[in-house]
């Protein structure tokens, strides 16, 4: 299964909920944002060698905490040089011998993002409760139609219970897709600081269970698409 990440606007938690939703799947992180990177930057080759063809994408990944990654890269020259028709090749290598893929899209709705969500089989939007996040989301979701590729799930994120009763009706209505719900936590943010997923920084954390739910939502989904 490859999952893409995506949500449009900045600052929603995307790479939180990839590293998370990684941890629950058992799969590897790829960081697709070749440019603004939120993820760990590692300290061998990168996706911006493997998508130039001077690295096997098997080569490249590493191990933080509990998660695998193939980190986007550090430099500009890098990303430059980055060939994305070789994405949906290089994930299906990863899904296929390594297990799930998690794409970390970047924000917005570049080429990269639709690359990213064309070589997906599902895709997680990720918003909060403001209009303008959920706008972008929106428009993502649109690309995501076009693309032929099915929103598997939205993620909330950062709600408090107030939140949860009065939004997330209606925007599971909006996005015609299941929606889990991620309260705000210090220790959430704490733990991303570090890389590490709440199962592993704060496992008795109900946080943990939301995106345990959020994974399980998945697999139903691809059960589904596959039926």
């Amino acid at each position: 299964m490859i999952v893409a990440v995506a949500g449009g606007k900045g600052g929603v938690g995307k790479s939180t909920v990839a590293l998370n939703l990684a941890r629950e799947l058992d799969a590897v992180v790829v960081d697709g944002d070749l440019s603004t990177t939120d993820c760990p930057r590692g300290t061998g080759p990168a996706l911006h060698d493997v998508l130039a063809g001077r690295v096997d994408p098997l080569d490249a990944l590493e191990t933080f905490w509990n998660v695998t990654l193939l980190p986007a890269g550090k430099t500009l020259q890098g990303a430059r040089a980055a060939d994305l028709r070789a994405l949906a090749s290089v994930v299906e290598q990863l899904d296929r011998v390594a297990g799930p893929v998690v794409v970390d899209c970047p924000v917005g709705l570049a080429r990269d993002v639709g690359t990213e969500i064309a070589s997906a089989d599902v895709v997680v939007l990720v918003t909060n409760a403001g209009e303008p996040a959920l706008e972008n989301a929106e428009r993502t979701r649109e690309l995501a139609v076009r693309l032929g590729t099915p929103v598997g799930a939205v993620v909330l994120n950062e709600t408090d219970c107030a939140t949860d009763e009065c939004v997330h009706s209606n925007v599971e209505t909006r996005f015609n897709a299941p929606v889990t719900c991620i309260p705000h936590r210090n220790a959430i943010h704490r733990a991303q600081d570090d890389w590490v997923p709440v199962r592993d920084a704060c496992p008795d954390d109900d946080a943990a269970e939301r995106f345990q739910e959020l994974a399980e939502c998945l697999r139903d989904c691809r059960s589904q698409v596959e039926g």
